[in-house]
């Protein structure tokens, strides 16, 4: 290979890079879940390829690299379409302190230790694990992290609405009931709510279809929020 076609090559396998990456998007380095980490060490190896292995041609190596993005693109469409294939691929998040008291089973599924969940703990400023109400380990490693209330800064807001909400709908932390135009049973499950009293809030803000709602929340305060399908940016 002469230095005028490694040259080339060099060029050529940065600017493509470069340019496919741009249009994987920017989840590829921004959430670096089981799928990123796998797509990345291919695209980069096929990359690399291209611009030092002569045994390649230029040809088939820009076809290896375009064929792999279209392969993530599709892979990313139907991760957004269909919550199943996101659990098999990314997994799902898992408590793994809740209450102040550490999950174990739940850090053996992670392959989480003590020190490693200790670590994580201190970057996000909490040195007692008794400080923790929940503690989430996310699909992209990265640990979030709730103290409990008499360890958070209390405001005159959070005073307001303390005081004026019926005990009885608070819940410990915002919970999903609606992802994707689907009610999440084991969410109203655990929080001791129905159908119901899902179809009564919704009602209250206008929503008689649930498949109308992308998202919904329930706030610690008891409240709900929504976020509708085809979200108009002013």
């Amino acid at each position: 290979m002469t230095i005028i076609e490694l040259s080339f090559r060099l060029i050529l396998s940065f600017v493509l890079l470069l340019a496919l990456t741009r249009i994987m998007g920017r989840k590829e380095i921004s959430q670096m879940t089981f799928f990123n980490f796998v797509s990345a060490i291919a695209i980069g190896t096929l990359g690399a390829s291209l611009a030092i292995d002569s045994s390649i041609s230029v040809r088939n190596g820009v076809i290896a690299l375009a064929g792999w993005t279209i392969f993530t693109i599709v892979m990313g469409l139907i991760d957004l379409k269909s919550k199943a294939f996101r659990k098999a691929v990314e997994g799902v998040p898992r408590v793994v302190v809740r209450k102040g008291e550490v999950m174990d089973a739940e850090l053996s599924k992670v392959r989480l230790d003590l020190d490693a969940l200790n670590v994580l703990l201190r970057k996000k400023n909490v040195f007692s694990i008794k400080e923790v109400d929940y503690a989430i380990f996310e699909t992209d490693g990265t640990l979030s992290v709730m103290k409990k209330e008499k360890h958070q800064p209390l405001t005159k807001g959070d005073q307001q609405t303390f005081t004026s909400l019926s005990p009885t709908h608070q819940v410990a932390m915002p919970t999903a009931l609606i992802e994707d135009g689907q009610v999440v049973m084991n969410s109203l499950r655990e929080l001791q709510l129905d159908e119901s009293w899902l179809k009564e809030q919704l009602t209250s803000q206008g929503i008689t279809d649930m498949s109308d709602v992308f998202y919904a929340e329930i706030q610690k305060d008891g409240t709900l929020a929504v976020d509708r399908y085809n979200d108009v940016l002013n």
